[in-house]
């Protein structure tokens, strides 16, 4: 099971890393992906977005969308976008199998470990 635990990792944020050390605590060695080296695939987004049963909208980080200049931006062209310019994606994202939980807060991913 813990080889199926994955999380949308950014080092630089307290809420990546609070989440990441609530994984570690249960036990789960995740596979970390720093998402803003090796960003989604639009694929991978939809994806997770599935999981979260959640729009693209949802996940868009207002000021990094606004600065990237992708805020006003809907569905597949979003996807694109954020995948394009992944800070502007919330994190962390945590998936586990088939479902899939933003940590904010990072307890709220506790349901799918």
């Amino acid at each position: 099971m813990n080889m199926m635990v994955r999380i949308y990792h950014n080092p630089r944020c307290s809420k990546s890393r609070q989440t990441l050390a609530l994984i570690e605590e249960q036990g789960i060695t995740p596979d970390v992906i720093q998402y803003l080296d090796t960003p989604p695939t639009p694929q991978e987004l939809k994806e997770i977005l599935g999981m979260l049963g959640m729009a693209p909208e949802d996940i868009l980080r207002k000021k990094e969308g606004k600065e990237e200049g992708i805020a006003d931006l809907r569905g597949d062209a979003l996807i694109g976008a954020l995948c394009a310019h992944p800070r502007a994606i919330e994190r962390p994202i945590v998936v586990n199998g088939h479902k899939a939980a933003l940590g904010r807060p990072p307890e709220s991913v506790l349901e799918i470990l």
